[in-house]
């Protein structure tokens, strides 16, 4: 019988992977608290129209990459391709927005695509939504807020930030006429994608990866010459105030990004350390989407990070701690009969050493087998009762990682050993600058 598989693109998290990704979420789940973020989560299952109507029918995750069928009443659903729409669509339906709501979410997204590093069918994303603020002060928050996440994973300098302004849905039909003229007189020069999105969505041309219609781009029409006061002015104070809190950046007139939400503010923070796939958290403004769907006119703004491609700049950066690759702290070794009294004393030392991850042997084997799965399950210390150990309220502990005598100590001393050896002073994190 042939053995299933899992489908392509639609990868398993297996156990060695997933304390990195604990890692970050748990991370991520910090710092959003520290800036007002509440937790928000919401289906992976979404009426299609909440996607043709705030991505954009013309879209290439419209057209070609959303995971779309019939349930069985005849309505057409999708699996999200992103989480923005959806978290709209949950506070308008929660009377949300009139709370000024600050979120952040997490979970898998979908989008039929070419599986490669990073970028996979089923992937998952962090995102963060602001609403009901229209100044530029909320923007430059957020990116200070994600300049001090690659700050506190250490990954500060592997990333670097681009930002741009979209301007108004105005200034944007102002340029997109004079834009549209322009390419269609060089029609015959546009790789075959941008001769297809000249008719649908001619601004995703300027974010084109063909290198011959880059150059070419280099003498069209600038975005940023046809910006109103209002959306220059947003602009002009957005830069001021990252000045201001020294987050370094650098203006890209080609970045518009992939959804037709977006209005004035984008963003994107790249690097050049995972090849093609180079972004790693995107966002912007988008202020026409809550009214777009049925809402009162809503500003807002927000972004969302790649988990996936975050783990491999993690491992890529070598910045995760050993401790966190190391699934077990301590494990507990018994020999003889002494199973009642190693089961009591584990879960003793669980409740005075929170946060310890301890694994008792469970299965029987000799001293000589036990120690070897000790070894191998990467614990940084071994404790060993035997029935001496059991009758006199002692333990044997060995470093399994470090060239030092065993010693038998008092039950009672135990917990400040594994406190000082295995865990690390609540709040502690050595990438915080903050707490140096």
């Amino acid at each position: 019988m042939k053995k299933i598989q899992s489908i392509r693109g639609m990868n398993d998290l297996l156990p060695d992977q997933s304390p990195v990704w604990q890692f970050l979420e748990d991370k991520v789940r910090s710092l959003f608290e520290r800036y007002g973020l509440a937790e928000i989560r919401f289906p992976l299952l979404e009426s299609t129209d909440l996607f043709k109507r705030s991505i954009g029918e013309v879209t290439d995750i419209v057209e070609k990459e959303m995971y779309t069928f019939l349930d069985r009443n005849g309505d057409s659903v999708t699996l999200r391709p992103e989480g923005t729409a959806g978290c709209v669509r949950a506070c308008e339906q929660a009377g949300l927005f009139n709370q000024t709501p600050r979120l952040w979410y997490k979970g898998p997204m979908f989008r039929y695509e070419r599986p490669q590093k990073g970028r996979l069918r089923q992937f998952h994303q962090i995102g963060a939504e602001v609403f009901g603020l229209d100044g530029p002060d909320v923007d430059a928050e957020l990116l200070i807020l994600t300049q001090r996440l690659w700050r506190e994973l250490g990954i500060d300098d592997h990333v670097r930030l681009e930002i741009n302004s979209l301007g108004s849905s105005d200034d944007r039909a102002r340029y997109r006429g004079d834009l549209v003229a322009w390419l269609e007189a060089r029609r015959d020069r546009l790789d075959e994608d941008s001769q297809r999105r000249l008719g649908g969505n001619p601004l995703r041309i300027l974010d084109s990866k063909n290198p011959d219609t880059q150059a070419l781009l280099a003498d069209a029409p600038k975005l940023g010459d046809y910006l109103g006061a209002d959306a220059a002015g947003h602009f002009a104070e957005l830069r001021q105030l990252l000045d201001a809190a020294g987050v370094a950046y650098s203006v890209n007139e080609r970045l518009v990004r992939g959804l037709d939400y977006y209005g004035k503010t984008v963003f994107e923070w790249v690097t050049g350390s995972l090849g093609a796939q180079g972004t790693v958290c995107a966002g912007g403004r988008y202020d026409g989407l809550v009214e777009q769907l049925g809402g009162k006119p809503t500003p807002a703004v927000g972004f969302a990070m790649g988990v996936e491609r975050l783990v491999l700049l993690l491992d890529a950066a070598g910045v995760v701690p050993d401790s966190i690759a190391r699934p077990v702290d301590v494990y507990f070794v018994g020999v003889g009969d002494v199973k009642p009294r190693q089961l009591a004393v584990a879960e003793q030392l669980r409740s005075q050493c929170p946060g310890l991850r301890l694994l008792t042997h469970s299965g029987g084997g000799n001293f000589k087998n036990q120690f070897k799965k000790a070894d191998r399950s990467g614990a940084r210390l071994a404790l060993i009762m035997g029935e001496d150990e059991a009758a006199a309220g002692t333990l044997t502990v060995k470093d399994l990682r470090q060239d030092l005598p065993q010693q038998t100590l008092p039950l009672a001393e135990i917990p400040a050993l594994i406190k000082s050896v295995v865990i690390p002073p609540a709040g502690t994190n050595s990438n915080d600058p903050d707490q140096e």
